[in-house]
């Protein structure tokens, strides 16, 4: 053999027996790093201490605290035997989770900067939206929420009311057209009407209506919404759904929607995974990815230019969040400015907040009208009540309030007699509307009862001592009394289950699952401030540095929406409603959960 083939045999050689050693390094650590995951940390945690539900070596308790069928149960359960603060068990025996129904506890964790969302929940919201307020913790959330929060003031959210309407009617004359001229395949539902409804139809007539996945069309105009009132941009979903952006939307989230996984979960942690074997969900969420950010990237681009043209002129035409957020933006300091790309992760912020879940919410409060046709009917007179005030039921053609020569759309020439368009009327009774105690009653149960947002998640960065308002008997027999303090070190993670705390009868009294408006004229004690500490006496916003800057966006597009429908529709159930959790707490159909988030209603014309 020459010399030239012993030396590289020597090399191979050496560089096997290094690999082999490498290898052999790193399984070990791996090894050590698992034993002492499951075997020696856990006798040192804290929160073995406390009481709560027993598991076996690999058993979870992640279906009884995250499945909105099981959790309310759950939840009830294990306050009634182990109090309001207590410890479950997340991937296995050996990880300790805290949950707690104790606001002191939750104030605290909320409030702290010791706490944070896991870097796991951040890097999934990362992935679908960018480095935005949702997936920023520390000083760039700080940042953020500051330069943002001047988007959301009450001035600037009233300003966005004739886009809410605007919105809102062109889905009613859409919803017209379905039921006067009901395509091949739409179920109508012909039926004389329930005793329930003998205010809202003539002895004679007969309750006619189309099932309509609500669901489907409120998401579709809330996208409008947000595209308008958050960039100045209309992407026209309820006319047509074909709109690039929109699309590649709906498609990034129906996969996301579909939960990570295994696969989703080998993803956080070793992420070249998406690069070497692509599936076919991560193909989707690229080829999305890539369609979004190129849209972005001009709208920002144009909107920037537009809004540095006007500040050249001292003009100030511009008053969409995206314009405000710029021109908060050109004043700071050229240092601590956001970039493009960091204005755009805004934008893809903007569109899950502003869109997802006030769409859900709007679905779920329509959904509750149906099942509860009394309370139904009493919204829709308060709100006739005021809108017949105006005078003005403009029947003869549809709302152009606030909509440019290019947004108008076609409705047919004549409508029903019975069909009222009052758009014009809401607008001119808008304070009233949105003053209206019931209205705001009902948009506050069904956030109370739907939140978007299951629960959260915080982890601990450093050791801390947790103050508790209610005695914790721990494993040993200890009590920590009111005023104590629990101990928890660092690393561990803490469940905020916001749902629950929303559903609590220890809060809300016996029918705390039951849809009742009325509670909100004289809530209970513990559902009041200072004790129930949430954003509007609810969690469903949460609270501190973290809670929802959009919540006032939120509540009034569905008083819009809702001042807008319900004046010409009425709804009853088609279908058995269940709910999943996702990134949003979503409906389905009861055994068609495979198509995914549905919530079809029959609709009807309303005929006074």
């Amino acid at each position: 053999m020459s010399p030239v083939n012993d030396g590289l045999v020597t090399v191979l050689v050496v560089g096997l027996k290094v690999s082999a050693v490498c290898i052999v390094l790193v399984v070990a650590r791996g090894v050590v790093w698992f034993l002492n995951m499951v075997l020696i940390m856990p006798l040192f945690d804290p929160l073995r201490k406390l009481p709560g539900p027993k598991a076996s070596a690999l058993e979870n308790h992640f279906q009884d605290v995250m499945d909105p069928s099981r959790s309310s149960n759950a939840h009830e359960k294990w306050q009634k035997k182990f109090g309001k603060t207590f410890r479950f068990h997340g991937f296995g025996k050996h990880d300790y989770r805290m949950m707690s129904f104790d606001f002191r506890v939750v104030s605290h964790v909320l409030n702290s900067p010791t706490y944070e969302k896991p870097w796991q929940t951040r890097a999934l919201l990362a992935r679908l939206i960018g480095r935005g307020i949702f997936s920023m913790e520390g000083n760039e959330h700080k940042f953020q929420r500051r330069l943002i929060g001047p988007a959301f003031t009450l001035q600037s959210v009233k300003s966005m009311t004739p886009i809410f309407l605007q919105k809102a009617q062109q889905m009613c004359d859409q919803w017209e057209l379905l039921i006067s001229e009901p395509f091949v395949d739409a179920e109508t539902v012909p039926s004389d009407p329930p005793p329930a409804y003998a205010a809202v139809a003539t002895a004679a007539e007969k309750f006619k209506g189309v099932t309509v996945d609500v669901a489907h069309w409120i998401s579709r105009a809330s996208f409008d919404v947000i595209g308008l009132a958050g960039f100045d941009y209309n992407f026209k979903a309820l006319e047509d759904e074909s709109e690039e952006v929109y699309g590649a939307y709906r498609r990034m989230f129906d996969v996301a929607d579909k939960g990570p996984r295994l696969r989703g979960i080998l993803e956080l942690y070793f992420p070249i995974i998406r690069t070497l074997w692509p599936d076919n969900g991560t193909k989707v969420t690229n080829e999305s990815l890539r369609i979004i950010e190129k849209a972005g990237n001009k709208l920002v681009a144009a909107k920037k230019a537009t809004v540095m043209a006007e500040t050249s002129k001292q003009e100030n035409q511009q008053r969409d969040i995206l314009s405000l957020l710029i021109k908060a933006n050109l004043s700071n300091d050229p240092s601590k400015r956001l970039s493009d790309a960091e204005l755009l992760d805004q934008c893809s912020t903007f569109l899950l907040a502003g869109s997802d879940s006030v769409s859900l919410a709007l679905a779920w409060c329509l959904h509750f009208l149906s099942l509860n046709p009394e309370i139904q009917i009493r919204l829709r007179n308060e709100l006739l009540s005021i809108i017949d005030t105006a005078h003005s039921l403009a029947t003869e053609e549809p709302c152009d309030i606030a909509v440019t020569p290019d947004d108008k759309y076609t409705l047919r020439a004549t409508p029903p007699p019975t069909y009222r368009s009052s758009t014009h009327s809401i607008h001119e009774v808008w304070d009233e509307i949105e003053a209206s105690p019931f209205l705001d009653a009902v948009i506050r149960e069904t956030l109370r009862l739907c939140p978007p947002v299951h629960g959260t998640i915080r982890v601990a960065t450093a050791d801390d001592q947790i103050p508790v308002s209610h005695p914790v008997a721990l494993q040993d027999g200890t009590i920590v009394e009111k005023g104590g303090f629990i101990s928890i070190r660092k690393g561990s993670y803490i469940h905020i289950p916001i749902e629950g705390l929303n559903f609590s009868t220890d809060i809300w009294g016996k029918d705390a699952l039951e849809f009742n408006p009325d509670r909100w004229t004289s809530l209970p004690q513990n559902a009041r401030s200072p004790a129930y500490p949430g954003l509007g006496n609810m969690m469903t916003f949460g609270m501190g540095p973290h809670s929802c800057l959009g919540y006032r966006f939120t509540i009034n597009e569905m008083k819009a929406f809702l001042a807008t429908i319900l004046p010409q529709f009425v709804f009853q159930p088609a279908a058995k409603i269940a709910k999943y959790n996702s990134i949003l707490t979503r409906p389905y159909v009861v055994n068609k959960f495979e198509l995914g988030t549905q919530l079809p209603l029959v609709v009807g014309r309303y005929s006074s």
